[in-house]
């Protein structure tokens, strides 16, 4: 368990958490959740998808193009690590509180 730098990004942290609670989701409906304009997201996403944390899917409904998004099982395990070598920065700043 190892605190991921990438993550340190509060949005790109946003996003993972986002994913993962779902199988495939679709791009506005990530725009809207984490309150990014299109060209923010699909930085970020691109910085993910490098990493091989996200996964993207280009296709259409209909006419209309539509662009979906997973999270990897790379990105699942990066965002369980990262959430718990945060967790246990919470625990130990616990244990070591000066008295008072």
């Amino acid at each position: 368990m190892e605190f991921d730098p990438l993550l340190a990004d509060p949005t790109r942290l946003k996003i993972l958490a986002l994913l993962a609670s779902c199988d495939w989701a679709d791009f506005s409906f990530v725009c809207d959740a984490a309150g990014l304009s299109k060209s923010a997201l699909s930085k970020q996403i691109t910085k993910l998808e490098a990493h091989e944390y996200v996964q993207v899917h280009k296709g259409y409904a209909g006419k209309f193009p539509r662009t979906s998004l997973r999270l990897t099982d790379t990105g699942r395990t990066a965002i369980d690590d990262h959430l718990a070598a945060l967790q246990q920065i919470v625990i130990q700043s616990r244990q070591h509180r000066p008295p008072q």
